[in-house]
């Protein structure tokens, strides 16, 4: 068997990262874009399943009481209007209407504290679309450099990282963005530990590095931090793909019940979530 070394298996697996880009262009659930060849066969699920039995669960089972005990999250005033966000309301009341945003009104929309999640997808599509992305890297990593004690800027910038990563096909280059990404991610997180964004799209994206790097204990416990952070505050749609991803995460290391567990926490918080209903199997 011809081996590949593991800078090789790096490069190709942070290239499969560039999955994760299809969750931010509308996809609830990205291609089956891990590793699956004899670079990641050679890391047996005992390899990590050790580690993730004694660290990342016993981590969630001691930091995540059951479904049942969850107190109703705190209600906030929730976002200001889109027009405070920087952006207009007549471009983003319906996220359907992509085609009215500009370039600026979109970056605006994207490190704005007060945008919801549904007007920052809408803001990707448009630059997207629009064949803006490398505009708006600049754009954003010039604003990173001169803010640089904001937190919204990095994230942001790991976030169009992993948007370019997922519209090109070189595996290196997508490599280079992913770790650029993850990067900024960090940033971003080292300055406000409860950006959603950015710990939420790096812990997607993580999921997708190759077995052999071992972080499989590491995403869990962004996804645990990221269910004590949601659950003290107002509700938010994205929020149910939090419990999605980590019972995919439990599922996908053998632990079955903790994932059931996880979900059925995450459905009844989120009961109208179509994929959480459907992970458990109800119509």
């Amino acid at each position: 068997m011809k081996k590949t070394t593991m800078a090789t298996v790096v490069v190709v697996g942070l290239g499969a990262v560039c999955g994760a880009a299809f969750l931010m262009k509308g996809h609830r659930e990205p291609p089956a874009t891990r590793i699956n060849s004899e670079t990641a066969a050679d890391a047996t699920a005992d390899t990590i399943a050790g580690p993730l039995q004694t660290d990342a669960q016993a981590t969630a089972k001691r930091r995540l009481p059951s479904a049942r005990s969850v107190a109703a999250p705190a209600r906030s005033a929730g976002p200001t209007s889109p027009s405070q966000a920087g952006v207009a309301p007549s471009a983003l009341a319906d996220p359907g209407r992509v085609t009215q945003l500009t370039f600026n009104q979109a970056i605006e929309s994207l490190v704005s504290r007060q945008a919801s999640h549904a007007q920052k997808e809408a803001a990707w599509k448009h630059l997207r679309e629009a064949g803006k992305l490398d505009q708006a890297i600049g754009e954003l990593e010039q604003r990173t450099a001169s803010n640089p004690g904001a937190a919204e800027f990095p994230a942001a910038l790991g976030q169009a990282y992993l948007q370019k990563c997922g519209m090109i096909q070189d595996v290196r280059e997508q490599g280079i963005l992913a770790m650029k990404a993850d990067q900024v991610f960090d940033a971003a997180l080292n300055l406000d530990a409860n950006n959603w964004e950015a710990r939420f799209t790096k812990a997607v994206a993580m999921s997708y590095w190759p077995t052999q790097m071992n972080r499989g204990t590491e995403v869990m416990q962004h996804f645990v931090t990221l269910v004590e952070q949601q659950e003290a505050q107002a509700p938010q749609p994205q929020f149910a793909q939090t419990y999605v991803w980590l019972g995919k995460e439990y599922e996908k290391y053998g632990h079955a019940a903790e994932a059931r567990e996880v979900w059925q926490r995450g459905a009844a918080l989120h009961p109208n979530d179509q994929e959480l209903r459907a992970r458990l199997g109800t119509p």
